[in-house]
């Protein structure tokens, strides 16, 4: 017998034991065990994932999604001009007395902003957060394709935190909205934006909670049902995709828990239901429809169920009414607990604010509650803020009375005096902006935030898509250029 079978004979004999072994070992393991021996019969069983999107169970395609997404996604830089006028010789005496030029009045030169911004229509509509873009006097918008346009802001939401920015553009490349309802906890998702400046930067991460509050908004009637997710999003996301595996835009990237202003684990966006919801408010009516059931609402947990001897775990207790009332004109009493709301089961505060979030007034929306054991199914008519279920549409400004005083298109010779092409002459001031700023009577305003003004048609309609501060450019007869700010 060769050596290479008498250790294979060895090895074998090691393994018998080792095996006689543990059989006696587990023979005295149940020796000493006074339960009575069982049985076990398995059979190998095909795993099945019930109600669960075929997307989510498949190996998600980054690629695809990324590919679909990035083009779609747009760098947002704005600018904040500084305001000091030619008027304000006080500022400028102390600037001056100190050799400090930001002292108390900060610092002269522009601020600068960035952020990132999802386009929704091939002819230039752009969401972005408000937050990106508030206060701002000049955006600029970059696309994938380095192509820059001057943006204008359509309208802004920030109880949301939601904007829609307008480029003048056609056949842009477009993401399509995906469904935020059907987002599930554990999904795979991508973010997609300009975090530091560094344009198309794309992340991974799972979704890790929805319905998330986190009081960033300002509390109040803000809006807060954020999607939680892990996927690296740091300064200059804000306002960027937040996508699923198909591609889809599903979220706007809002903001992150951080404490030193960088990603640190977790980051939330709005859910692209709520977004939508918002822009097509700013598209059809020029402000958001906000509805509300009308009651003051704590969220259910194990010291309320004690105290109020509540019948259920979870869900939204109705602990007062507002004047005029949605819910308690349908039936809602004080202590009702409200479980569902159109088939959606209601287990917190922000669920409940998501749902009514993407109604209107005068919408019906059906409201299960539990009341002392027994559910009650009610219609309730949601209600704007002032109690009535009217649309409200944005009313334009009357510029003429907000800026003050008389205004009229410069004529040909005061043009010609000057070399300028075409300007508003402010004829006469009275209260208003125009003379808060400084100006004085005379001025020829050539210019608002750049863009050139050859008429007063010309001037009310920039002073349309404006809000926020407005930087008047022109010059006195003398010849003179200044500079006058104030905002809308």
């Amino acid at each position: 017998m060769d050596k290479i079978t008498l250790t294979m004979k060895r090895t074998i004999g090691i393994f018998v034991i080792a095996l006689l072994g543990a059989v006696s070992g587990a023979g005295l393991i149940k020796l000493f065990d006074a339960k009575p021996a069982t049985t076990t019969i398995s059979s190998s069983q095909p795993v099945q994932f019930a109600n669960f999107p075929d997307h989510i169970i498949q190996n998600p395609n980054f690629v695809t999604a990324s590919a679909l997404a990035t083009p779609a996604v747009v760098h947002i830089k704005t600018k904040v001009n500084p305001k000091n006028t030619q008027g304000n010789t006080e500022e400028d005496d102390i600037r001056s007395f100190f050799g400090r030029p930001d002292l108390f009045f900060g610092p002269q030169g522009p601020q600068t902003g960035s952020g990132s911004g999802v386009i929704i229509t091939n002819d230039g509509y752009i969401i972005t957060n408000n937050h990106v873009i508030n206060g701002a006097d000049e955006i600029e918008v970059i696309l994938n394709d380095k192509r820059s346009f001057s943006g204008t802001v359509v309208g802004t939401d920030p109880s949301t935190d939601i904007a829609l920015v307008k480029i003048t553009a056609q056949d842009l490349p477009v993401l399509q909205f995906g469904n935020s309802d059907n987002v599930q906890v554990g999904e795979w998702v991508l973010a997609v934006g300009n975090p530091f400046n560094l344009t198309s930067t794309v992340t991974a991460g799972i979704v890790s909670a929805k319905a998330r509050s986190v009081g960033i908004l300002g509390g109040g009637s803000s809006m807060e049902a954020f999607i939680q997710t892990d996927a690296a999003v740091n300064p200059g996301n804000s306002g960027g995709a937040l996508v699923n595996v198909q591609g889809e835009l599903i979220g706007i990237n809002t903001a992150i828990a951080s404490n030193n202003g960088s990603y640190q684990g977790y980051s939330f966006a709005v859910p692209v239901n709520i977004a939508r919801k918002v822009v097509d408010d700013i598209k059809s009516y020029g402000t958001v429809q906000r509805a509300f059931l009308g009651v003051q609402i704590m969220e259910v947990n194990a010291e309320l169920v004690s105290k109020e001897e509540l019948k259920v775990n979870d869900g939204v207790y109705v602990a007062d009414f507002l004047e005029n009332s949605a819910g308690a004109a349908a039936g809602i009493k004080k202590g009702d607990v409200i479980i569902q709301i159109d088939n959606n089961r209601v287990k917190s505060t922000p669920e409940l604010m998501e749902i009514i979030g993407r109604k209107r007034p005068g919408d019906k929306v059906e409201v299960m509650v539990n009341r002392k054991g027994k559910q009650e199914l009610l219609t309730v008519t949601l209600r704007s803020a002032e109690g009535n279920t009217s649309i409200v549409k944005k009313a334009k400004p009357d510029f003429a009375s907000l800026l003050g005083g008389e205004l009229e298109t410069a004529t040909v010779k005061e043009l010609e005096a000057l070399k300028i092409e075409g300007g508003v002459k402010v004829k006469k001031l009275t209260a208003g902006k125009l003379r808060d700023t400084g100006i004085r009577e005379g001025f020829i305003i050539t210019k608002i935030d750049r863009s050139p003004v050859l008429s007063t048609k010309d001037l009310y309609k920039i002073l349309e898509d404006k809000k926020g501060g407005v930087l008047l450019e022109g010059y006195y007869p003398s010849g003179a250029k200044a500079y006058y700010g104030f905002g809308l």
